[in-house]
């Protein structure tokens, strides 16, 4: 039991600044990918062979990129701005739609 003890009180010790961490706001939420189609491609995602990537840029939040392949990945990966911006204008289009 003494053991226990010892061993909890490490754990709050050492513990304490991940359970703060913990309670702070997270302001960097991912942004999630709002196509059913890979952005590079074109191609329909299908649910067992998409590749998930978060595209993270300094002071923006992150973006959760859903992609066909692995070829796409290494396509978006060469140039994420040309992509973004191609995202950006099918989201606001879609959103227009609606």
């Amino acid at each position: 039991m003494k053991r226990f003890a010892l061993f909890l009180l490490f754990l709050l010790m050492t513990g304490a600044p991940a359970f703060a961490a913990a309670g702070k706001a997270d302001t960097s939420a991912p942004v999630p990918y709002p196509l059913q189609t890979c952005i590079v491609s074109g191609e329909h995602l299908e649910a067992g062979n998409i590749v998930v990537f978060v595209h993270q840029e300094p002071g923006k939040p992150d973006r959760v990129m859903r992609l066909c392949c692995r070829k796409c990945l290494a396509k978006f990966k060469a140039d994420p701005a040309k992509y973004l911006k191609q995202l950006d204008a099918a989201v606001a289009k879609a959103g227009k739609k609606n």
